[in-house]
């Protein structure tokens, strides 16, 4: 079965995509198969239509908390309804979730649970696959039209959830359809986890694209193998050449997954946050801040790196300051306390770095009642390296 949805994926439109998925279910005796991708803000699950697929018979999407589809993509475990007949498959790439399959039906197959996982997986990587040149697939991922600047940074942007055994890196970004100037990076290179948060001045194009040309210029020099003083100094050089008068702020670092090490820079950002047993070290990776990026200061002496041992379970919090300056209607600040409370409460009760994140950005934006007046952005690391 395998090789025959891959002999057939080749030349499949993402609309061809859902069909075969169906047709492979039916042939594994597991029922009929639908896919459901998660919407770039983790609100609702969209279902990838069939090209049968017409007026009142069309399927409905679902919202992520309190439905059965939403609780398979929230824990990444399948789900099943009372009577058995419909289940839910978690559609994850690596970590990455990226939305459930339905099945439904009776089936024929002696394991269902089994079949379907392995089955799920499979139309994950068909999605992933055609989700950089098929448009089908991206609207399906959307509930707004995305602005100018924000269609070029997500562009830019590596999946939200990256990780290995040893360590997990989680981010999301607010305003999903309207961000400005925020911007992540996360990537591992042989055991070393990379982490990258950049937040430029403004909120328009020129900031999208300041944040983009930073990006890049970060990879171009890590991937040069670049130490992160190089790299904070091939951004400040890039800004201040291409980009003059747009200043930036960001905090880069490293974790060795194998030790522990953690080293990061800080230009002008708010300092990172150490989460240890279920509470925040006070002032634990909180250093005197270097200028910001952009303005040439950095090239050629390039920023203080400083350094930390982290121990097993430790997690980091990098964030912008738009998520601690958030201001309810009233003037109320969201806060560094609120933010960790909403971390470590969510830890605690056994949800995972991404569904944390969601549930951090929820709380956010009702703080802010959905209208915040700055992006934020947060990068949630955990090491976890086996005993």
């Amino acid at each position: 079965m395998l090789a025959w949805v891959l002999d057939r994926s080749h030349e499949a439109s993402a609309l061809d995509v859902a069909d075969l998925i169906d047709e492979a279910a039916r042939r594994l005796g597991i029922g009929s198969a639908r896919l459901f991708l998660a919407d770039i803000q983790q609100l609702r699950l969209n279902p990838l239509p069939r090209p049968g697929d017409r007026g009142p018979d069309a399927p409905a999407g679902v919202d992520i908390d309190g439905s059965l589809a939403g609780l398979a993509y929230r824990t990444q475990r399948v789900q099943r309804s009372r009577d058995a007949d419909t289940g839910w498959f978690p559609m994850v790439d690596g970590v990455e979730r990226v939305g459930v399959m339905q099945v439904s039906g009776s089936g024929t197959a002696t394991d269902r649970t089994e079949a379907g996982r392995a089955l799920a997986s499979l139309a994950t990587l068909l999605v992933v696959s055609q989700s950089s040149h098929d448009d089908l697939l991206v609207r399906h991922q959307r509930s707004s039209p995305m602005s100018l600047q924000a269609e070029l940074l997500w562009a830019f942007l590596p999946p939200r959830t990256i990780g290995t055994t040893r360590a997990t890196s989680a981010a999301m970004l607010e305003p999903a359809y309207d961000i400005g100037g925020d911007a992540f990076d996360h990537t591992f290179v042989d055991g070393t986890l990379h982490l990258t948060m950049l937040d430029a001045m403004g909120h328009d194009l020129a900031s999208g694209g300041a944040s983009a040309a930073a990006v890049a210029a970060c990879r171009a020099a890590r991937r040069s193998g670049a130490a992160l003083p190089d790299i904070a100094t091939t951004i400040d050089r890039t800004l201040a050449r291409w980009i003059p008068d747009r200043l930036m702020t960001g905090v880069i670092a490293e974790l060795d997954t194998d030790t522990g090490d953690f080293h990061w820079i800080n230009c002008g950002h708010p300092p990172p946050l150490l989460i240890r047993d279920g509470h925040v070290l006070p002032r634990a990776l909180e250093r005197d801040a270097e200028l910001p990026l952009g303005l040439g200061f950095h090239d050629p002496e390039p920023p203080a790196r400083h350094h930390v041992r982290l121990q097993p379970a430790d997690r980091v919090v990098i964030h912008s300051d738009g998520v601690t300056e958030a201001r309810s209607p009233d003037g109320d600040l969201f806060g560094e306390d609120r933010l960790t409370d909403t971390v470590i409460r969510s830890l605690a009760s056994g949800h995972n770095a991404p569904e944390s994140l969601r549930r951090l950005v929820q709380n956010l934006l009702a703080h802010q009642e959905h209208r915040l007046r700055d992006d934020a952005t947060i990068l949630l690391a955990e090491w976890h390296p086996a005993p």
